[in-house]
């Protein structure tokens, strides 16, 4: 188990402009304000690999996923639990799994309670009766906060939908987001990275959610092969539209032994310079709608699997650069959001 620690020590942003209260003194609202403001104190997440696999994966659509993924499916920082005994004695017990997360801390004070995080490949391809055993012992425990799921919108059939629903009557007073993998609106990049499924999939899952109260936190990756800088932001203006819960800003890592380090070991493709990506990150956030939670700006990368960019290894800097940048600018979320209605050229 593996708390995702976002505690870093940042240089403070300073901007004139009358920011939210709530965002606590910083130019975009994070996931840390957020939490803050609803818990009354810090909250980390725990990452859990539940045993899931993926229809990019298994066969059922590809066998290789995701150009960029690597073997773990994004859930290198996970630990599994015992899927095989789900119902057994044996079962790595959430208690457990939150004492070994709080070891990373060691003696350093943290909050009372945690967001789990179900991260490795996708978290509702299962047996419903298996999402209901492993949401049901996160969300029961005393010292989770929530739970978050990264999915698929291609994998939220109607009973699925139907325990989230369930689930969020039974635990009002705890968080319950669905995490869905969208990268780009575009669909030449979305074939290039085998996405898996059309954008309409998306739109649809989106609103199936929305209609439960369920909120969608996206996730998008700055810096694909072929995008141009109008390209993603064309992808947040359609993030605007959707009105989503949240979204995490992910920086293209290149990661060894994905189909995406051959194309770039190949020279096809040369990643973002950290000065090109605070650039970035600031257009993104300065055409955000400033009611969407920044979950992510950057992102981790396995420090032994990592092949490119070098620079994000270091992602206090990458994060300082961006406030530095925020600050000198002076620049915050939504500051050029404009809800007028847009027709981006897309799929």
């Amino acid at each position: 188990m593996v708390l995702m620690k976002e505690e870093f020590k940042l240089s403070p942003p300073d901007t004139s402009t009358s920011l939210p209260p709530h965002w606590l003194g910083r130019p975009y609202y994070a996931l840390d304000a957020y939490l803050k403001h609803k818990f009354g104190e810090k909250v980390y997440k725990i990452s859990i690999d539940a045993g899931f696999t993926c229809p990019n994966r298994d066969g059922t659509l590809d066998t290789r996923g995701c150009i960029f993924c690597s073997a773990g499916g994004s859930g290198d920082f996970a630990v599994k639990i015992n899927t095989s005994t789900l119902c057994g004695d044996t079962l790595l017990s959430m208690e457990e799994q939150i004492s070994r997360g709080l070891a990373v801390f060691g003696s350093k004070k943290t909050g009372s309670r945690f967001i789990a995080y179900f991260q490795a490949y996708t978290n509702t391809y299962g047996p419903v009766e298996y999402l209901e055993a492993i949401y049901t012992r996160a969300l029961s425990h005393p010292k989770i906060a929530g739970i978050s799921i990264a999915t698929r919108p291609d994998c939220l059939p109607h009973e699925v939908l139907a325990l989230l629903a369930s689930l969020k009557e039974r635990y009002p007073e705890k968080e319950l987001w669905v995490e869905l993998g969208l990268q780009t609106i575009h669909r030449h990049t979305a074939d290039y990275i085998r996405r898996g499924y059309p954008l309409s999939c998306f739109d649809d899952a989106c609103l199936r959610l929305q209609a439960i109260r369920i909120p969608v936190i996206v996730h998008i990756i700055l810096g694909l092969p072929g995008e141009t800088r109008q390209d993603m932001l064309d992808t947040i203006a359609y993030i605007n539209r959707c009105r989503p819960g949240g979204i995490k800003l992910q920086l293209l890592h290149v990661l060894k032994g994905t189909d995406l380090a051959a194309e770039y070991t190949a020279g096809k493709f040369s990643t973002l310079s950290k000065e090109a990506y605070v650039s970035i990150v600031t257009d993104c956030l300065t055409r955000l709608r400033p009611d969407i939670v920044i979950h992510r700006l950057t992102g981790d990368g396995s420090q032994e699997m990592l092949l490119a960019p070098l620079w994000s290894r270091k992602k206090i800097e990458v994060l300082n650069a961006l406030h530095r940048h925020l600050r000198e600018t002076g620049s915050f979320q939504g500051q050029y959001f404009d809800s007028r209605p847009e027709s981006p050229d897309s799929e």
